[in-house]
C-alpha cells in the first residue's frame, strides 16, 4: 500500500525551501482540472478530481482558528513520533549487528508483532475476504491522512488544485494537489503543519476506531447481546471442525469452562496446546471418565505398532488409573510419560462414548472434589486418553439455538458438567476434539454477538469489528511508515522544514544533514524490513 502524499514530484515536495524559487514540475500537473479526469500509463493510474476543493476551502476558512490549534498540537505529535521512531529503526539496527541485546518491551511489541503477522500470512491463509478487508481499511486510512493534508492547507488559505486517487503497479494511494507558488510563500511553521497533518489524522483515528470498538456493544445494545456466549459465523471447509459446528451454533464451553469472548476462546485454547508435552512417546494426563467395568470388558483391544499403542479408526487410546496414579500425575508432567502404559489396562474406545459420564481426575476446570476421593463408583473405572505427541484432548461444547426443535428452549448455557443432553435430538451437544488446538481455535470465525431478533443480520456486528480492528492497524502502519525519514514519505518533508525552522545550519551544511539523514534511514529501513521477512520465511 503505498502512502498518503501531499503532491507527488519526481524529487523534492514543493515549499520546502526557503527563499522561494521557480516551482518545479511535478508528475500531476498544477493546472486547473476539470470536474473529473484521468490518466493512465503502463504503470499508473489515477483519477483526479476537483469536486472537493470549494466545500474544503470555504471549511478550512470558516474554522481557520481552530484548525490552527488542532493541528499545531498535531505537529507537536508527529516531531516526536518522528523523533521516536527514528530512535527505535536506530535501535533495531544496533541490535541487528548484535551490538546491544535491545530494549525488552520494545523486543516484546516487536516480536510479538511479528509472530502475528507471521501467524497471519504464512501460517494460515488469507481469504478473499480479508483482502477485502484490506482494501477497504486502506482507502478510509488513505482518505483520513490526506483530509488532514487538505485541511491544514485551507486553513492557511491555500487553494486545493485537485484531489487524486491512483494506483501505482498494484499499489494504492491517494493525494492532494495545492498551489505551488502559494505554499512556498507561507512561513514555514505553518508548511510543518501542513505536511505533519496526514500523521495527526491517522494517530487521531486510531483512537476513534479504538473507542468504537470499546463502545460498540453499548452502541448496539439496543439489537444485539454481547458476551453471553460465542456464535459461529463461519467453519471453513479445510478446518478440523468441519462437519462438527455449523453457522449458527453457540460455543458455550470448551474443556468443561464457559467461554463468553473471542479471548477466553483463545487463552483456553493456548493453555490446552501449552498442557501438551511435547514427547515422542505417547502419554496420558490427569483427564479422567468414570466408565462402567463392563463397557471397558467388551472394548476392542489395542495394537501395537512401531513401539506404539494403536486404535482402529473412530476408536481413541484409554487406560484406566487409580486415584493415586491421577494424582501423581498431576504433581510431575514428567511422571505423564514416566506412568507405565500396559497392554492389559489399556483398551480402544470411542471418544463419543465417554461424554456424559462422570469425570475423574485433577485435569478437568472446575470440577468437584471430595475431599481428593475418588468420584467412580466401585462399579466404574476412570478412564483416561492416551495422548499421541503434540496432540490435544479438549470437550468442545455447544448449542444450536435456530435448529426446529430447540426454538422455544432459549439459549440457556448448559451447566458444567452435564453432559446428558449431549444427545442427538438435544439443543446442546458435546464432542471431543484432539489434535493441534491453535490451529483449531483460528479455523473458525466466531462472534460475541448474538442478534435479538433474527440470525440473518449477526454478521453485521462481526464485519463492523472487524473493519474498525482492520482500520486501526492500517492507520496505524500509515501514520508510523510516514513518520520515518525515509525519501517520498512525509517524514522527508517534515525533517526538511524542521531543520530550516529550528536548526541554525547554514544551507550547505543543512542540505548535508537532510541527505545523509534520508539516506541512512532509508537504508536502514529497508534493511531492517529484509531482516523481519527473512525471519518470518525461515
Amino acid at each position: 500500500m503505498a502512502e498518503g502524499n501531499i503532491q507527488l514530484q519526481p524529487g523534492r515536495r514543493p515549499g520546502r525551501r526557503p527563499g522561494g524559487g521557480t516551482p518545479q514540475r511535478t508528475l500531476l500537473p498544477l493546472r486547473h482540472v476539470s470536474h473529473l479526469s484521468n490518466s493512465i500509463s503502463c504503470w499508473y493510474c489515477d483519477f483526479k478530481s476537483s469536486v472537493f476543493n470549494e466545500p474544503l476551502f470555504h471549511f478550512g476558512r470558516k474554522y481557520t482558528r481552530w484548525l490552527r490549534i488542532w493541528f499545531s498540537i498535531g505537529m507537536g505529535f508527529s516531531l516526536t513520533t518522528l523523533i521516536g521512531v527514528t530512535v527505535i529503526i536506530l535501535l533495531e539496527s544496533a541490535r541487528a549487528l548484535n551490538l546491544y541485546d535491545g530494549i525488552p518491551w520494545l523486543n516484546s511489541i516487536l516480536n510479538g508483532s511479528m509472530l502475528g503477522f507471521y501467524s497471519l500470512v504464512f501460517k494460515y491463509s488469507i481469504s478473499i475476504a480479508d483482502v477485502g478487508y484490506m482494501c477497504i481499511s486502506s482507502i478510509i486510512s488513505v482518505s483520513v491522512h490526506e483530509l488532514g493534508h487538505a485541511l491544514a492547507a485551507t486553513s492557511e488559505g491555500i487553494q486545493i488544485e485537485y484531489t487524486a486517487v491512483f494506483l501505482a503497479v498494484l499499489f494504492p494511494g491517494a493525494l492532494v494537489a495545492f498551489n505551488n507558488e502559494m505554499l512556498q510563500m507561507i512561513p514555514r511553521v505553518a508548511t510543518l503543519r501542513i505536511y505533519c497533518a496526514g500523521i495527526w489524522h491517522n494517530a487521531a483515528f486510531c483512537v476513534v476506531c479504538a473507542l468504537t470498538v470499546f463502545l460498540l456493544p453499548l452502541i448496539l445494545y439496543p439489537l444485539y447481546s454481547h458476551g453471553e456466549s460465542l456464535m459461529v459465523l463461519d467453519v471453513s471447509a479445510r478446518s478440523p471442525l468441519y462437519g462438527y459446528l455449523s453457522p449458527g451454533d453457540l460455543v458455550t464451553m470448551l474443556d468443561g469452562k464457559h467461554i463468553r469472548t473471542t479471548n477466553e476462546w483463545m487463552e483456553m485454547a493456548y493453555l490446552l496446546d501449552k498442557q501438551v508435552f511435547q514427547t515422542r512417546k505417547q502419554y496420558i494426563n490427569n483427564k479422567g471418565y468414570c466408565v462402567p467395568n463392563l463397557v471397558i470388558a467388551e472394548s476392542t483391544n489395542a495394537e501395537i505398532v512401531d513401539n506404539q499403542f494403536i486404535c482402529p479408526n473412530g476408536l481413541a487410546l484409554f487406560t484406566t488409573i487409580s486415584c493415586a496414579d491421577s494424582s501423581t500425575i498431576n504433581d510431575s508432567s514428567s511422571n505423564r510419560t514416566d506412568y507405565q502404559l500396559t497392554r492389559e489396562h489399556i483398551y480402544c474406545f470411542p471418544t463419543k462414548g465417554v461424554l456424559g459420564e462422570k469425570k475423574c481426575g485433577d485435569g478437568w476446570v472446575n470440577i468437584v472434589k471430595y475431599d481428593g476421593n475418588c468420584l467412580c463408583t466401585e462399579d466404574e473405572s476412570c478412564s483416561t486418553p492416551i495422548h499421541m505427541p503434540g496432540l490435544a484432548w479438549a470437550e468442545i461444547t455447544f448449542s444450536r439455538p435456530y435448529s426446529p426443535e430447540c426454538q422455544g428452549v432459549g439459549n440457556k448455557m448448559p451447566s458444567s458438567y452435564d453432559n446428558s443432553a449431549s444427545g442427538e435430538n438435544s439443543c446442546s451437544r458435546t464432542f471431543v476434539f484432539i489434535g493441534d488446538m491453535m490451529s483449531m481455535a483460528r479455523s473458525i470465525w466466531l462472534t460475541e454477538y448474538q442478534s435479538r431478533w433474527l440470525y440473518g443480520v449477526a454478521y453485521i456486528p462481526a464485519v463492523l469489528e472487524k473493519l474498525l480492528v482492520n482500520t486501526f492497524n492500517v492507520s496505524l502502519m500509515l501514520a508510523l511508515l510516514n513518520s520515518l525519514p525515509v525519501y517520498h514519505l512525509d517524514g522527508e518533508s517534515i525533517l526538511e522544514v524542521a531543520l530550516c525552522c529550528f536548526g541554525s545550519l547554514t544551507p550547505t551544511i543543512r542540505k548535508v544533514v537532510l541527505q545523509t539523514s534520508l539516506l541512512a534511514g532509508t537504508l536502514i529501513s529497508c534493511l531492517l524490513i529484509f531482516r523481519i521477512l527473512l525471519l518470518l520465511i525461515s
